[in-house]
């Protein structure tokens, strides 16, 4: 008698299912939450960064106010907004667009970059004409500190490049 396969009464191979992509591992789950709170936080801190200098700048231009109620002087306010917003605008804009200009150059970038025109035909004159005047009765302070504010934020807003 010749001898039986032994092998003639195994079953086939049965393998397992293939490994489903989902749902993820918890370790996975726990990278994409790690994730999505490093990239809102670099969002979250980008924005806080960039509004930084607006900030600061209305904070001087209230000190400057407080100032001037208390010593009434119309050319330092003047002056003191007037370097205020320079370096705003050196924060804001290319150096070599900002750091040279002077007197009615000045103004008419102040008024490009804010719109309108306050700064050169309006109480944004004084601050190239404050330090040249003997009183400071003429000056309208009040006018050029919201000028002033109303630059600030609308540059700290915009961020944008003037040609």
């Amino acid at each position: 008698m010749p001898a039986a396969n032994p092998l003639a009464d195994l079953r086939d191979i049965h393998l397992p299912e293939p490994v489903s992509w989902w749902p993820p591992a918890p370790g996975w789950w726990l990278l994409a939450v790690l994730s999505l709170l490093v990239v809102g936080g670099l969002l979250w801190w980008r924005h806080h960064r960039r509004r930084t200098p607006q900030r600061v700048a209305l904070a001087e231009l209230t000190r400057l106010r407080v100032d001037f109620q208390r010593d009434g002087d119309g050319a330092a306010i003047a002056a003191g907004i007037s370097t205020l917003l320079r370096r705003l605008a050196l924060a804001h804009f290319p150096r070599n667009q900002v750091a040279g200009l002077v007197g009615d150059a000045w103004l008419r970038f102040l008024d490009r970059t804010g719109g309108g025109n306050p700064f050169s035909a309006g109480p944004g004159r004084a601050l190239i004409q404050a330090p040249y005047r003997c009183t400071t009765e003429a000056l309208e302070i009040e006018a050029l500190l919201n000028v002033a504010e109303a630059w600030i934020r609308r540059v700290g807003n915009q961020r944008a490049t003037v040609s």
